[in-house]
């Protein structure tokens, strides 16, 4: 049996820009071998597969190589396909059951999708002496660590786009990932009027060398970010080939992630489902 699948550009207003991410709506569970090798296939960030489950919606995540815990872009791009391709209701929010508990997502205005995360604050931390050599980073301004990845402020943006890791030595730091931070440049701020900081997220460990929009990774740069600037709602935007923006309220034990998406295409996937 065919099964249709959308690859959309999340945290984006265009195709070819921000983060793609695979979804695919199934009527009931897939096997997980079998989603293991779309996802392989499709060899982006994150393919989504999600299915009914009682009032809402059973969502999971795979890289090309691993399972992950949390997603932003592929959840993001998860409630588009549902409301622009699938004809799903936006009259309410959607409920998606994942590792990481109950997401929701809501319309946003202008186009712009409003995510329900846990909030994933970074402990301040030491960051041991391999992780700097790998990112080829001499000093950071602070640093911290959450259950999935490290966060590193750098002093301005352009050490920030100056890091070129090492991906094989990263690879064997033990987190998820690493995000890498810094106030916006003038180029910046010119360009992109109102974001306040900018990051790029590396996760060699999860098969994913340099992600081009990292909405999880938001779920701690967004509080780093509020805490630093004194106020809830920031704005960031990833500074990766490809770029993005993503925009986070900072509710306490929970972070609203905004951002748009948009489907650059679509098709059938040849193969069983188990």
């Amino acid at each position: 049996m065919q099964v249709e699948i959308f690859q959309v550009d999340a945290f984006s207003d265009r195709p070819f820009a921000g983060n793609p991410a695979g979804v695919c709506v199934l009527d009931e569970p897939g096997d997980e071998a079998w989603m293991r090798d779309v996802a392989s296939e499709m060899n982006l960030s994150e393919t989504a597969f999600l299915h009914p489950e009682g009032a809402g919606w059973r969502l999971r995540w795979f890289t090309p190589t691993v399972e992950v815990d949390l997603c932003g872009h592929a959840t993001l791009a998860s409630a588009h396909v549902l409301w622009t391709e699938r004809g799903v209701a936006r009259d309410r929010p959607l409920a998606f059951a994942t590792r990481s508990g109950v997401l929701g997502a809501t319309p946003g205005e202008e186009d712009w999708i409003e995510l329900d995360f846990p909030s994933e604050p970074a402990a301040p931390d030491d960051p041991p002496s391999a992780l700097l050599e790998a990112l080829g980073v001499d000093a950071v301004e602070a640093a911290g660590r959450n259950r999935m990845d490290w966060l590193l402020e750098l002093p301005d943006e352009t050490a920030l786009r100056a890091v070129d890791p090492d991906f094989r030595a990263l690879g064997r730091v033990d987190a998820r990932g690493v995000a890498v931070t810094a106030p916006p440049g003038a180029a910046t701020r010119r360009d992109h009027p109102g974001v306040d900081f900018v990051s790029r997220f590396f996760a060699p460990a999860a098969g994913v060398n340099e992600d081009p929009v990292t909405g999880s990774a938001h779920c701690a740069l967004g509080p780093w970010w509020s805490e630093r600037l004194g106020r809830a709602t920031v704005l960031g935007r990833q500074v990766s080939r490809r770029g993005g923006l993503v925009r986070v309220i900072d509710r306490g034990s929970r972070v609203t992630i905004a951002g748009r998406a948009v489907t650059s295409l679509s098709g059938r996937i040849a193969g069983r489902r188990g």
